[in-house]
């Protein structure tokens, strides 16, 4: 997603093709810190199948992972060109702020060419993993099963009484358990009535989910 999230149909900059983020400064951009783990993990397969681009190999790990974990499948195509210098970097700042609130969300992602819908399905993988406060400043996961691909997060989303964390942290929110967060633009899924129209179709049907998603994800590595 960070790779790819950086396209805009203005300048037809960033996106997936390339592979910018083995450079600085994109590499360095706080909003990707700790990818360097996530990057490094695929370089043995790159060793053994050389001919494969970074920009192929990064977005269909992608797939694979989101299938693995029970997701649906993607329909990933490659061709996509490695970049060969920092020189093709997208500028700094471009993916989305979790501080920020609806507008803002529409903003990063009318600029990548997504529609509301998309931003809610994309939204969607918050499902899978969690936050680290030593990378992105936040802490926790969105889910108790967060290497499993599901409609989980827009459950947790509706069914779920989210309060402000009292920490030291940034703003974020906590379930009455206190082991599972949610972020601002998270809950912008369910305060703004386009998306929470949306959000709600996706906690009540797991296939919608899926369909839309696979769609939606499939257009993202395509930028």
């Amino acid at each position: 997603w960070h790779s790819s999230g950086t396209y805009s149909v203005f300048d037809q900059k960033g996106g997936s093709c390339g592979a910018t983020m083995r450079f600085r400064p994109e590499s360095q951009d706080p909003a990707n810190a700790g990818l360097d783990v996530a990057r490094n993990f695929l370089e043995p397969i790159k060793a053994k199948f050389p001919k494969i681009s970074y920009s192929d190999l990064w977005t269909l790990a992608g797939c694979v992972a989101i299938e693995e974990m029970g997701g649906p499948k993607i329909d990933w195509r490659p061709g996509r060109i490695d970049a060969k210098c920092k020189h093709c970097c997208p500028p700094v700042g471009r993916l989305p702020d979790a501080s920020r609130n609806a507008d803002h969300l529409r903003a990063v992602f009318y600029r990548m060419g997504m529609s509301d819908k998309e931003i809610v399905a994309l939204s969607g993988a918050h499902v899978l993993g969690r936050c680290h406060a030593d990378r992105s400043g936040y802490d926790g996961p969105w889910v108790r099963s967060p290497t499993t691909f599901s409609n989980e997060y827009f459950k947790k989303l509706y069914d779920t009484q989210w309060t402000i964390r009292e920490w030291k942290g940034p703003l974020q929110y906590e379930n009455p358990e206190k082991d599972l967060m949610m972020l601002p633009t998270d809950l912008e899924l369910i305060r703004d009535p386009i998306f929470a129209e949306i959000s709600k179709v996706y906690a009540e049907d797991e296939k919608a989910f899926f369909k839309d998603f696979s769609a939606a994800f499939k257009k993202l590595i395509e930028l």
